[in-house]
């Protein structure tokens, strides 16, 4: 096939116009091609009077010599190429009398993809979960949302699916992938039940409903194929002897001898990060950032990125990536935005207030919300020890609990009055999302001075780009604090910790992935890594 990229389109151009575009810039006949797919659409509404698709096409044609004559035509024109094989090969296959079994701690989107290849390759892992299976997740979810009693095992970020699963289940990524893992991922998930249009939209979403039959699907295949998956147990220790792994302690007591471990626990597992690093595995403190939750009328988003043609069904509610460079040298951004979303209680630890955002696949609630936060460091602002942006993290989620009054609201003000530094009395006209509830209050006592400063110069500055985004009216809710792994477990080329042989760091916990298309991707690398080092391949 031959793959055509940048091929711009009208908005509402008619379905008809596709072949012609294909035949024009081929200099082809319609009779002269067979068909064609869409790989990927997006759009370019820079100009909101003039929106743009923007679409790549792989074509095949009647006859295979005129592909070879046009691909030799349009050598030097990058948007003229052979279409690549994106389809995923395994790197092996577990032999049959293979008795030792790979072990995969957590089952968000870096564990679910590493133990269903795993599984794929035939080497059964067993996966440890500490959360529960997701329906169950689900019910406890929501009952802290709503009756304010939190399961410290089993909430937003720990249980069958990860933190991705209450999110607005975004599908891209802006990782490296000349392998194409990310196809596999994607070609997974819909064989799970996604919606295909995950396939070829540009930033393609899931929302939370969809994904919790998905898990429920792909899980069922690793068990179909000889996995086994154990919820509602934790690993309390890390058995290692010489620099080796040789296996883990479960809360029930068992003991799994292995001498693979995959450590997929995600960003907020905190305890499982303290008592790696008091074994001696080599742990590193990483940036992160911190900040608030901002919320705006959907409408508000819609009309300023699209113009009249906002409530397009084909660009859907719209959404925005900003960033800031601050007086201060700090760079304040928006990260996980969520169009037509929520605001979530994401606590895990009781006694602390987090915030995330959410999204069902429809995207069709009253407000956009998006995280507003400042890049922190190391050297910086938690010098000193690996496992200090875990202890800075701690100090203000229960800052966020006491400025909230301590039964789970989170602390919130309206932009105007935060930007203008005046305590918060009443709302404005966007109500607010985030349950169990709000309290309004001083969110300058929030975060430190210097994340306070650089957040009041970053939102007049967005409001050059997102007209209203400074509105009066906004609402923003703190805290924001997981927006990655606060630590780093390095990893050597073999993806194994640089001085634990057989444990192999990976996803979003480990500081290898951000979001769950990267996490996913990480997975099928790291079950790759295990399936070798098993077989003994270089």
């Amino acid at each position: 096939m031959i793959r055509l990229t940048e091929i711009k389109l009208p908005l509402n151009h008619a379905p008809e116009d596709l072949t012609t575009a294909i035949t024009t810039k081929l200099k082809i006949s319609a009779e002269q091609m067979a068909s064609f797919v869409m790989f990927k659409r997006g759009y370019d509404a820079r100009n909101k009077r003039n929106i743009q698709l923007i679409y790549t096409l792989d074509i095949t044609l009647t006859d295979s010599d005129l592909t070879n004559n046009l691909l030799v035509q349009f050598e030097s024109d990058n948007h003229v190429k052979a279409t690549p094989d994106t389809s995923y090969k395994y790197v092996g296959e577990a032999p049959e009398n293979l008795t030792e079994r790979p072990v995969v701690i957590g089952f968000g989107p870096c564990g679910l993809l590493a133990g269903l290849t795993l599984a794929q390759m035939g080497f059964k892992p067993i996966i440890i979960e500490r959360g529960n299976e997701v329906r169950q997740r689900t019910k406890d979810t929501f009952g802290f949302w709503r009756q304010r009693k939190l399961n410290t095992e089993s909430n937003v970020q720990f249980g069958e699916g990860g933190a991705g699963t209450f999110s607005d289940g975004k599908l891209y990524s802006q990782v490296k992938d000349p392998n194409h893992y990310g196809r596999k991922v994607m070609t997974e998930f819909v064989k799970a039940g996604a919606p295909e249009e995950i396939l070829f939209v540009s930033k393609p979403h899931i929302g939370t409903y969809k994904l919790v039959s998905m898990v429920e699907k792909m899980r069922a295949e690793i068990i179909e194929l000889g996995g086994e998956v154990r919820f509602a147990t934790r690993v309390d220790d890390l058995h290692i002897t010489d620099s080796k792994v040789t296996g883990v302690t479960l809360n029930s007591g068992e003991i799994l001898k292995t001498n693979h471990v995959v450590l997929a626990v995600g960003h907020s597992a905190r305890d499982t990060f303290e008592m790696i690093h008091d074994k001696g595995v080599y742990v590193e403190a990483k940036p992160f950032s911190i900040g608030f939750r901002i919320e705006h009328k959907q409408s508000t988003i819609d009309q300023a990125r699209f113009g009249d043609n906002a409530g397009n069904e084909i660009l859907g509610a719209a959404d925005y990536k900003l960033v800031h460079h601050c007086k201060n040298g700090r760079s304040v951004y928006s990260f996980c935005m969520c169009p037509g979303g929520t605001v979530v209680a994401a606590a895990s630890e009781e006694g602390r207030v987090v915030t995330n955002g959410m999204s069902q696949y429809s995207r069709n609630e009253r407000n956009a919300n998006s995280a507003i936060v400042v890049g922190i460091d190391p050297e910086r602002d938690y010098p000193n020890h690996p496992l200090a942006g875990i202890d800075l993290q701690r100090q203000l989620e229960t800052l966020a609990f006491e400025l909230g009054g301590k039964d789970y609201s989170a602390p919130a003000q309206t932009i105007g009055d935060f930007l203008k530094g005046k305590p918060n009395s009443e709302l404005g006209d966007v109500n607010p999302s985030y349950t169990p509830g709000i309290t309004l209050t001083d969110l300058s006592k929030a975060l430190p001075d210097f994340a306070v400063d650089a957040i009041r110069e970053a939102i007049p500055a967005f409001n050059k780009k997102i007209q209203g985004f400074s509105s009066d009216d906004g609402l923003l809710t703190g805290v924001e604090t997981r927006t990655s792994s606060p630590i780093s477990i390095k990893r050597n080329k073999e993806f194994q910790s640089i001085n634990t042989k057989g444990l192999f760091p990976a996803g979003e916990g480990a500081g290898y992935a951000g979001g769950i298309l990267s996490a996913g991707i990480d997975g099928i690398k790291v079950a790759e890594a295990v399936a070798k080092s098993m077989l003994k391949l270089d």
